[in-house]
């Protein structure tokens, strides 16, 4: 038996899907702006990193070190700092390249100091018009609570107004909710030249401005800072507060939590750092990070791209699916054969226009939904309030605690139950993650129900950007156990079974392993044995110990995960049959794809769960078969064009290397590309048949 490690940490291995992302950054390749905007998007994740899996170790060992005890989570906690740091520099490395690469292309990036004159003149006014109503500096006295009005999500500026020998500290926060973070300043004459500027930036300029006139000092300096706090809360699950009661204040909690972060600019005096660090009560678990004079780089993320349109990604618009032409409607498709769509290759608009249709058919008796996340100005919403107003009976599933939604969430399920929806908040101890969708409509005397089964949320902005699959069928046997999971969330104490549905927490553990075990009863017989995965995380020790053994066994395993990966594949005589990769992208690779060679009658299943503990045991989570045989072949084609991707595929080995999966002598395969182009063939071939059978009729 091998004695290699078996398992790698998820933090560590998440904070190795982050330097994927920093890898599309440093890419020379991938076009200029977009690299910029891998770097918003990396900084993004690392803030939730802070929150979420940092904060997560740091509890532990406080929780271990109250107990007595002790485990490994100081020495993870010094491997995560250590990596979270190198990654910090190298992102500092790319971001002044990138600012030198914008310059060449006529982009010029600029800080306070870089201005012309008229750019001095404008920025005052624009200072004093636009930005001046939304600021008020805190004054740091020695008595001031700065974790009661520090915000979480935001920049700051730490100011020192210096005096002879005596300083004193106010804090600025950039409003970059009221404002936009970049700022075009007047092109110059005779200058074929682009020239932004921060919002901070201008802030740092107009200092003078704002605190002239009420402050005697000799100097004045700005230093930029960002707090990140632990996410975690705790709910009062007392009988006489309502759920959304709980909620509230559970969010109001991570709102004054503990810092598990403080970032500063390393030009900031000792003593100033000094002071903030005493007053944000910074420990020896917390990460103190020096950095650059700019934070909260995600908003780098919508980078604006005011050079010529090659800097920018080439547009690949959602296309139309063509099972829909030709009927009448959404639900005769639907009920003609089951429709496979793929965000974003195709519009999320089929979803939307079918809840409105829904809304208003006089056949449409009742819509039942999972609402996880949706967008701000949710079409979907819309159409479930227009449903209630038309007589439906509306039913909306409402998780509260989907994590950073939860304040969205809670605002929605209040307009929901305002407007007549019946509003239901799930199971106690189960946050649910399942993405359905049930219409039951009176068809000649009879219920006929439609159902939407699918990996991603109801969300039309995420549906741009996010690989997702979504299921739409009539097939009886689904959607009577599609109603049948609505049943259980609102009973769950009710006994219920599933024969088609893989559905958490009920079965899905079992039926997992029951997936896996028949591979390995195929290979045990000396039959081609085979499974195919593709999710987000993998990270369930009692899966990953499923895949070792379906592994020594001789079924052969290959995985597409786009995250955290614990299993480490490649150890002789345990995962040898087992190749990993990781696709990262112009979209987030987010759909969950489960293939068996089942003896060359593939089984598949798409899902909504991830391959960790918390999706198979404590959620309600949905993976549906995939029936027809058209569709199947489809999503085999899908799963196998991201196998041969030689551009954005990197492995994912023991050593979390981050390799590119080199393939010599072939063409160059973009695998998201390369989905497109056979999407938009099918569509075109599904719509040059229907054309032929409306001439033939005609």
């Amino acid at each position: 038996m091998s004695t290699e490690k078996l398992y790698i940490e998820k933090e560590l291995s998440w904070l190795s899907f982050n330097e994927r992302v920093l890898q599309e950054a440093a890419d020379k390749d991938v076009p200029l702006i977009e690299r910029i905007r891998f770097l918003g998007i990396f900084s993004n994740n690392l803030d939730e990193f802070y929150k979420v899996r940092f904060a997560d170790v740091k509890r532990r060992i406080l929780i271990n070190q109250e107990r007595g005890g002790n485990d490994n989570s100081k020495h993870l906690l010094t491997k995560m700092q250590t990596k979270a740091l190198k990654l910090n520099e190298r992102f500092d490395e790319l971001y002044a390249e990138l600012i030198r690469d914008m310059a060449r292309h006529g982009i010029f990036l600029v800080n306070e100091h870089q201005l012309s004159s008229s750019q001095q003149k404008w920025i005052k006014k624009y200072f004093g018009k636009k930005v001046l109503p939304y600021i008020t500096p805190i004054l740091l006295r020695e008595d001031i609570d700065i974790l009661q009005f520090l915000k979480d999500e935001y920049a700051y500026i730490a100011v020192e107004l210096r005096q002879i020998e005596q300083s004193q500290y106010a804090l600025i926060e950039i409003p970059t909710d009221h404002l936009p973070r970049f700022v075009m300043l007047p092109e110059q004459k005779d200058k074929q030249r682009k020239t932004i500027i921060l919002l901070d930036n201008i802030i740092r300029y107009c200092l003078d401005e704002l605190f002239s006139g009420f402050f005697d000092y000799d100097e004045l300096k700005g230093y930029a800072m960002k707090v990140t706090r632990d996410a975690e809360y705790d709910l009062n699950y007392e009988v006489e507060n309502s759920l959304i009661e709980q909620m509230s204040e559970g969010v109001s909690q991570r709102l004054t939590a503990m810092p598990v972060r403080f970032v500063y600019e390393r030009e900031m005096p000792e003593q100033m750092l000094s002071f903030l660090c005493n007053k944000l009560q910074i420990s020896n678990y917390d990460s103190l990070i020096p950095g650059g004079r700019y934070h909260n780089f995600k908003d780098f993320i919508n980078f604006p791209n005011v050079g010529r349109e090659y800097l920018e990604n080439n547009s690949l618009p959602p296309m139309q699916c063509a099972d829909f032409i030709g009927f009448a409607n959404k639900f005769d498709a639907i009920k003609a054969q089951d429709i496979l769509l793929h965000y974003p290759y195709h519009t999320f608009e089929h979803i939307s226009d079918w809840v409105r249709q829904a809304s208003f058919d006089p056949k449409v008796t009742s819509i039942k939904i999972n609402i996880y996340r949706v967008a701000k100005d949710s079409r979907i919403i819309r159409s479930l309030i227009d449903a209630v107003h038309n007589g439906k009976q509306v039913t909306v599933v409402v998780e509260l605690q989907a994590r950073f939604d939860e304040e969205a969430n809670i605002e929605w399920s209040k307009v929901l139950t305002e407007a007549g929806v019946h509003v239901v908040f799930g199971v106690p101890g189960l946050k649910i993650h399942s993405k359905l969708l049930l219409i039951s409509r009176r068809e000649n005397d009879e219920i006929i129900r439609y159902a939407h089964i699918g990996t991603g949320n109801f969300h039309e902005k995420n549906a741009l950007i996010y690989t997702d699959f979504s299921l739409l069928t009539a097939d009886p046997e689904l959607t009577k156990e599609v109603r049948g999971v609505f049943d259980y969330i609102e009973t769950p104490y009710r006994p219920i079974k599933f024969h088609h549905l893989i559905v958490s927490p009920r079965n899905s553990r079992k039926q997992l392993y029951h997936l896996i075990d028949s591979e390995i009863a195929n290979a045990q017989q000396g039959n081609r044995a085979e499974l195919t995965i593709k999710a987000n995380n993998l990270v369930d020790k009692g899966l990953i110990n499923k895949l070792y053994e379906a592994s020594s066994a001789g079924v052969k395993i290959r995985m597409l995960i786009r995250g955290m990966c614990s299993l480490v594949a490649g150890i002789e005589g345990i995962s040898n049959n087992i190749e990993i990769i990781s696709i990262v992208d112009r979209f987030l690779e987010h759909s969950r794809v489960i293939i068996t060679h089942s003896n060359g009658e593939p089984q598949i299943y798409i899902s909504s769960a991830d391959w960790m503990t918390r999706n198979i045991d404590h959620r309600i989570e949905v993976a549906t078969p995939i029936r027809d045989k058209r569709l199947k072949q489809r999503i085999i084609d899908i799963i196998n064009l991201h196998f041969t991707d030689t551009e954005k595929a990197r492995w994912i080995d023991k050593e979390m290397s981050n390799q590119y999966v080199l393939r010599d002598n072939q063409d160059k395969v973009r695998s998201q590309v390369a989905i497109y182009d056979y999407l938009k063939s099918i569509e075109k071939q599904t719509k040059n048949q229907k054309r032929k059978q409306h001439d033939a009729n005609t």
